[in-house]
Formats: C-alpha cells, structure tokens, sequence
C-alpha cells in the first residue's frame, strides 16, 4: 500500500540521504564555529643540521678570534628547539557569538531542507503510485472486457452451430476480444513502466520490485476524501508547517547573523597568550636550563582597509534583502498553489461523484442489452456499444478517483502537512 511504499523511500531513498548528510555537515559547522570559544594549545618543536659553506666559516671563525686568538667554532651543528604556546582569544567584535548563530542558523536551514526533500519525495511516491494503481485498475476493467467478449464468443459460436447464429456475430466478438486484449497489454506495460519509476524513488536494486510484489487495488473514495478542503486554515497551516517556507526563514536569519560577523571588523580583537619555549644546540637532550617562557596581550584593530569592511558589511545586508523578498515571493507563491490546489479538489469530488453514478448506469444499461440480445430481441450494435460504454465509463471512473487522490497529494504537498502525516512512516 501506499504508506509502506513511503516507509521504504524515506528509509531507502538516495537523494534523501544526501539531504541527511547535510545535516549533519551542518552539525559540524556548528561544532566548528563553538570552537573558537575555547583556548587553543599548540606544541612545536624542530631540529636542523647546519653546514657553513667554507667563506661564512671562516668569517664566523674570525670574529670568534678577535676576542680569543685560539677559539674554535663547530661546524656542522646542531640546533633544536621546541614550545608549548597557549592562546585565548578574548574579544575579537562579536565575530565568534554571529558566527555561532550563522551556523546554528544553517543547521535549521539544513534540518527544513531534509524536511523539504522528505515533502517532495512523499509527493513523488504518492503521485508515481496512484498512476501505477490507475494502470492496475485499467488491466483489470480490459480483463474484463476480454472475459466479456469471449462469454458472448462461446455463446456466439454455440448458436451458429445449432443453425440459430451468424458468422458475422462469431466474427464480431472475436475482434472485440482482440481488442480488448490489445488494451490489456498495453495498459500492462504501462503498469510496469510505473513500477519501474516508483522503485526507483523507494531506492530499490536494479529499480525494480521483487517477483512477489504487487500493489493494492484501488479502493472507492472515503468521506473525508469527498470533505471540503478549507483554504484558508491550510494557508496559515502551510505559513506554519511547509519546510521551504521555514527553510527560507532561517536563511534570512543566518544571513542576519552574516551581517553581524561582516561588522566585528569594526571592533578591536584581544588575545592573550603564553609560551614555554626551549633552544638547545649538539643534541636534543633539553634540561630546565634551556626553557624559558612569554606571557603577552595583543590587540589589534584595524584603521584602514580600503574600505573593505564597509564593503563586505553592504554585500551581507543586500544578500539579507535578497532572501527576505524570496521568501515573500514564496509565501505569496505558497498561497495562489494552495488556492489553486483547493479548487482542483473541489473539482475532482465533483468528478468522482459523477463518474461513479454513470459508472452504475452505464453497468445497468449494458446488463439490460446483454438480456435483450441474449433473448432476441437487441442487436449486435447496441449491445457492442453498451460494452464499449461500459469499459469507458469504468475507466472514467477510475482515473477520476486516481485524479482525487492525487489532487489531495498536491494539496497535502503545497500546505506541507504530507511531511507530518507520513513522517511515523519513516523508520528511525
């Protein structure tokens, strides 16, 4: 059924792992950004082996003798050295707490896309199903058609053989049973193209369902899908639960916090920092002697960049422009499709109810025809007419009812509630 073809492509699907993934980059950006709170501790340490070339040893061995006539100087040597440096950035403008918004900004921006994606998949599901299950109603209305045709066949051919029947009758089912076959096979196959399509939005191998696997009939329409769709509390509903309306908002809000991290370059930066530091020449056997230690506070503050700043702040707040009136665009947008949406349900209803009581006529009638020409007394016309309006008020019906449901996908997809009423679908 339809909820379990959800479950598998929420659990299953590729793309909606990628948008997963996302979010947990996203998670990372956050952690990332926290980090900056912390002091950081550095270790160094190095070692080199120096050879002077044969003028720059004997410069260095003459200053060396200018105050000792018998000094000496080794070469090559060795030099080593190594530091443990602590730093704590204490004020830097604000730059960290934005950058921490920012971040947490875009997780929830992330979290309302992979929601986006889940509320378009479902959709796709949902819509991909509903026209796999129209193609399966169709086989089974040409099945019928064909089982139709070679009753009257077998009757037809009966009679002629008593004398009491025409060839032309035997003639007329036997095409009638053809065609009806020709529909079945082609409504099988696009059944199967169907399948093929929905397996792959459920991440199926090889885009294909198991052997074993069928879907369920179509089931008649229930009363809550004959309701009245309120527009108006769907509007506000879809202001409130569609995730590319929240994603968007929290778009706005992350490139708010972009503005406030542009502008901490107008403020100084204060860092503290202390280090133990040790040097040692022959060989890396370092003792207390060899270390000594710093302890200082920076600042910085910039006084000219060329108006660098002032630029990069100009260029946050207009991208803050940019998606603040994106988002007005979508909510307007959001508002017309749900309108637009509700009418095509409206319509549908309509549809269905009328389809279903010409669905009853058109059976009552052809049940009628068939008597009279089994009796006697109807023609072979009329009754292949009564046949064919049958199977076509039946695949009327059938696409009427499929045209329902998936205007209520739509209508769940545009106002963002298909998200909530299929997200207990989705395993953990």
């Amino acid at each position: 059924d339809l909820a379990t073809a959800v479950k598998i492509a929420l659990a299953d699907n590729p793309g909606l792992d990628a948008a997963s993934a996302r979010v947990h980059q996203a998670k990372a950006q956050v952690d990332q950004a926290r980090a900056a709170y912390w002091p950081r501790l550095d270790a160094n340490a190095g070692g080199a082996r120096v050879e002077l070339s044969e003028n720059a040893y004997q410069e260095n061995l003459a200053t060396a003798r200018l105050l000792n006539p018998l000094a000496t100087i080794d070469d090559p040597e060795e030099y080593y050295n190594a530091d443990l440096t602590a730093s704590w950035t204490l004020f830097d403008g604000f730059e960290r707490k934005f950058a921490t918004a920012a971040a947490r900004h875009g997780q929830q921006s992330n979290k309302a896309a992979l929601d986006d994606a889940r509320r378009l998949l479902i959709s796709a599901v949902a819509l991909s199903y509903f026209s796999a299950q129209l193609a399966l109603e169709n086989i089974a209305i040409a099945r019928a058609d064909e089982q139709f045709n070679q009753r009257q066949l077998n009757d037809a051919e009966a009679r002629e053989r008593v004398g009491t029947g025409s060839l032309s009758d035997v003639l007329n089912f036997q095409v009638r049973m053809n065609q009806a076959k020709t529909s079945r096979i082609n409504e099988e196959y696009q059944y199967n193209t169907a399948l093929y399509g929905l397996a792959a939005l459920l991440g199926l191998p090889d885009s294909r369902f198991p052997a074993h696997v069928r879907l369920a009939r179509l089931d008649p329409e229930t009363q809550s899908e004959l309701g009245e769709p309120l527009v108006e509390d769907l509007i506000a509903t879809a202001m409130d639960r569609r995730p590319d309306i929240q994603q968007a908002r929290w778009q706005v809000k992350q490139v708010d916090a972009q503005v406030k991290i542009a502008q901490s370059d107008y403020y100084p930066s204060v860092v503290v920092s202390g280090s133990l530091e040790g040097e040692r020449t022959d060989n890396p056997g370092f003792g207390q002697d060899d270390f000594g230690n710093r302890v200082q506070v920076g600042l910085s503050y910039n006084l000219f960049s060329g108006g660098l700043t002032r630029a990069r702040v100009r260029e946050a707040r207009h991208r803050k422009v940019e998606l603040e009136k994106n988002l007005e665009e979508r909510i307007l947008s959001a508002a017309s499709d749900i309108r637009s949406s509700a009418n095509l349900v409206t319509s549908a209803q309509t549809q269905v109810k009328l389809q279903r009581e010409n669905a009853a006529l058109v059976q009552r009638t052809r049940d009628l025809v068939e008597k009279e020409y089994n009796a006697g007394q109807g023609s072979l016309v009329r009754l292949n007419e009564a046949q064919k309006d049958l199977t076509t008020a039946q695949s009327n019906l059938a696409r009427a009812l499929v045209a329902l449901r998936q205007a209520w996908i739509e209508l769940e997809t545009r106002t963002g509630n298909i998200v909530a009423a299929y997200r207990s679908a989705e395993t953990p």
